[in-house]
């Protein structure tokens, strides 16, 4: 019985923190990093205020929470449509268009979460999620180099350039405004991505037109 009422316990406690951590992803996509205050998402998770403070002792601790937990998740989705594609010029574009789709899905979390201002402590947490997204999509430009499809070259190099071009491309101030026309944007983008790392354009044309239809 003890053990029953610990197990029990803890999926409360594990289900509290979800809500909570849920219902500061909402605030940030709705008003940015400013909108992650303790008051308004308790509210959001339906609970008192000293009870978020339980799980986080102040705001800089449930951001970095957030920003950890919307790390772990874009990460798992790279990984995961990667992992499905044909080959490993197929996975490296699946990796892109994946990050490149989800950001345009919610442009203003994924700019809170990767580019937004922040306060000097928040910045370890966000660096963190662009070192994260540049050693995953290293892996697979080294992978696409050993296979012979993509030329010699740094690969750690060549994925911090690629999340810079996806940042500044997607999400960043200077971006297009790509509402009504997702797809052909991330399309455009991932082709210039390919190009970039050495892929000639007929072919990289070819990549993408697979990887699209390979996730219908």
């Amino acid at each position: 019985m003890p053990y029953r009422r610990t197990e029990n316990i803890a999926r409360r406690l594990a289900a509290r923190h979800d809500a909570i951590i849920t219902a500061a992803r909402e605030a940030a996509s709705e008003g940015g990093m400013a909108a992650v205050q303790i008051a308004p998402v308790a509210r959001r998770a339906g609970i008192a205020a000293g009870t978020v403070y339980r799980y986080f002792p102040g705001k800089t601790d449930l951001v970095a929470a957030l920003l950890a937990e919307i790390s772990a998740r874009e990460i798992e989705a790279l990984r995961r449509a990667a992992t499905n594609a044909p080959g490993p010029l197929s996975a490296l574009s699946a990796a892109i268009m994946t990050f490149a789709t989800r950001a345009l899905r919610n442009r203003r979390l994924a700019f809170t979460a990767i580019a937004e201002p922040v306060d000097a402590e928040l910045d370890a947490a966000r660096i963190d999620f662009r070192t994260s997204l540049r050693d995953e999509f290293a892996e697979r430009v080294a992978a696409a180099v050993t296979g012979g499809h993509l030329p010699d070259q740094d690969a750690s190099l060549a994925a911090a350039a690629l999340v810079g071009l996806l940042i500044g491309g997607l999400i960043g101030p200077l971006a297009p405004d790509a509402a009504g026309r997702e797809r052909v944007v991330v399309q455009s983008v991932t082709l210039i991505a390919l190009r970039a790392l050495g892929v000639a354009d007929a072919r990289a044309r070819g990549v993408v037109v697979q990887t699209v239809i390979s996730d219908q």
